[in-house]
């Protein structure tokens, strides 16, 4: 036989078994693909997260909802993968994602908001053990207008940095827990200060203003992290949904939750609480707020949260970046509605 017939066949051959290796793959790894996403979906549905290590992977549910409509786009356009089955589960998945992401992108009705309603604007920031820029934090409260900040993870030379930077000067009232964790800047007055009464990993700090003759009371949030101990995260945020409960409709929550509005916890303590995500209520619910300039990846997951009881209401809410920590601070506007107005 000629050697380059030989040759041919050779190819031809092999290309035959490559065919069918790619035709037995595709579909399992499609499968694969499918049941993971399906797992994902069943641990959102049912808050198996909640004090356990899935509460890990739950930070992916947005990027797990892309994937899904990928994954419904593939198995029709491949004809290797297209198949009766496979089609339905993947149309049931994204479906199922879509309903569940979507409503997170569409800003809340929101109640009448009078144009001399008064306002309060804060921001947060987790200042990675006080590694943060202090002059360019100063900058962005001076910018920003800010009128109540709450800071995590901030250390004494953290404090002593800020100060030199001049940020006593533009929020000069303050409630400084360096040995708790969190700590609370104000322009406005604070009174009622000091760690919040329960039982969480590291104290919160909680303070009030007045603002238009009402008192807004104010926490200053740092919880445990899943990854270290799923439990004690769980309980951390169990805690706070039993304060939010009795803190009235005026209580703002602010800082690192170590939560996504994915998770259980979370949304226990939103629905629980009588609480509202300022992201959420605005439309903007896929913000990305960590990891932040210690990583070559751009912010992933939305961790640090404004949430705020049905006594306010978020005018905007954005994020904003600050050299030297491993978070984006979170800056939102709250105006305080009339009593007739507060959100149901």
């Amino acid at each position: 036989m000629d050697t380059a017939v030989r040759t041919r066949r050779a190819a031809t051959g092999g290309n035959r078994e490559a065919g069918r290796r790619g035709r037995r793959w595709g579909p399992i790894s499609c499968g694969v693909l499918l049941a993971m996403l399906s797992v994902l979906l069943m641990v959102r549905l049912t808050g198996l997260d909640a004090g356990t290590p899935l509460a890990v992977p739950v930070v992916l549910f947005p990027y797990a909802a892309v994937i899904s409509v990928l994954a419904l786009v593939a198995v029709i356009a491949v004809p290797a993968l297209r198949s009766r089955w496979p089609v339905i589960g993947a149309a049931l998945l994204a479906a199922a994602y879509v309903v569940l992401l979507v409503p997170r992108f569409v800003a809340h009705d929101q109640p009448h908001i009078p144009a001399q309603a008064p306002q309060l604007r804060v921001a947060t920031l987790n200042s990675h053990v006080g590694g943060e820029d202090a002059r360019a934090l100063v900058r962005l409260v001076e910018s920003e207008r800010i009128d109540v900040l709450a800071v995590q993870e901030l250390t004494s030379a953290g404090i002593a940095a800020l100060a030199e930077a001049g940020l006593d000067k533009v929020l000069p009232h303050q409630e400084l827990q360096p040995q708790h964790d969190s700590s609370l800047y104000s322009r406005l007055p604070l009174t009622r200060g000091g760690p919040l009464e329960a039982d969480t990993a590291w104290p919160q700090t909680t303070a009030e203003v007045t603002v238009g003759g009402r008192t807004v009371r104010l926490v200053a949030v740092h919880t445990y992290y899943p990854l270290g101990d799923a439990q004690r995260w769980t309980r951390d945020m169990t805690a706070l949904t039993a304060v939010a409960r009795d803190s009235g409709p005026d209580t703002v929550f602010l800082g690192d939750f170590n939560a996504t509005v994915d998770h259980a916890p979370m949304r226990d303590l939103l629905t629980s609480g009588g609480l509202t995500d300022t992201h959420a209520e605005l439309g903007e619910g896929w913000a990305r707020t960590w990891p932040a300039n210690k990583s070559l990846l751009p912010p992933l997951v939305h961790l640090d949260h404004v949430v705020h009881g049905s006594g306010l209401a978020g005018l905007s809410v954005g994020e904003r970046t600050v050299p030297g920590t491993d978070h984006r601070a979170v800056v939102a506007t709250l105006a305080l509605l009339p009593t007739g107005e507060r959100a149901r």
